[in-house]
């Protein structure tokens, strides 16, 4: 039978950072914009529930515009990425393209919110949060996309579920899923912190993540090319 191969230390840190990053733009939709989250379905179709439930057609506007933008966003990564094979020792080009795509556009929005002062006004804030949700579809796709060689990195309750079950049920913890979740609580500490000392930069940390993210995800790649040129 032939042995997993499991992603090398850049990748695992790659996948930490983007859990990271979620955890700020998390921070900023909820705390700062719509008080819904941006790549949390789960919880959004609740509160759509109780935003029917109570009659809050505020509540459900934001609901449906998280909804609809994570949507968008994973949607158009799995058009692009179906059918392609994803490699157990790097991440494939496209999900890097489409990484990249995903810092573009946080950028884009922290721009926006940092102009605002981190006050958006009512339309401007329902496009940041469409483009919030549609990033963490994006990043969400890209995962899936990625296969053996990445992990969730915008919904960890199965992560915690499988870690109990398979790792600390088994006897066998590992290091990296921790670290998943203290990247998630570091990600979105960091965002609410701003939030409260200095609103306009609030956006900021997710797309320095990111970008971390995509540089440690290009040492695979890098090392591949090497090894190629050695063997050419």
């Amino acid at each position: 039978m032939q042995s997993k191969v499991l992603p090398g230390r850049s990748l695992c840190i790659a996948v930490v950072l983007l859990v990271a990053a979620s955890g700020a733009v998390e921070s900023v939709s909820f705390l700062g914009l719509d008080r819904v989250f941006a790549g949390v379905m789960t919880s959004n179709l609740a509160l759509l529930g109780m935003a029917l439930g109570r009659g809050k057609a505020v509540d459900v506007s934001a609901a449906l515009l998280a909804l609809s933008g994570f949507g968008v966003g994973t949607a158009v990564v799995a058009w692009y990425t179906r059918g392609s094979a994803a490699p157990a020792t790097h991440w494939p080009r496209h999900v890097m393209f489409f990484l990249g795509a995903e810092a573009a556009l946080l950028a884009t929005g922290a721009l926006a919110w940092g102009l605002t002062g981190g006050t958006p006004g009512e339309a401007a804030r329902d496009v940041m949060q469409f483009g919030a949700a549609l990033a963490m579809g994006v990043q969400a796709a890209c995962m899936v996309a990625a296969g053996e060689a990445a992990a969730p990195t915008t919904y960890l309750t199965g992560t915690l579920a499988t870690y109990i079950v398979k790792g600390i049920g088994t006897g066998r913890p590992g290091v990296w899923v921790p670290l998943r979740f203290v990247g998630l609580i570091a990600g979105a500490a960091s965002s609410a912190v701003l939030l409260k000392q200095a609103r306009a930069w609030a956006a900021l940390p997710s797309v320095i993540l990111i970008l971390g993210a995509i540089v440690a995800a290009c040492v695979p790649l890098a090392a591949r090319r090497r090894n190629a040129a050695a063997a050419g």
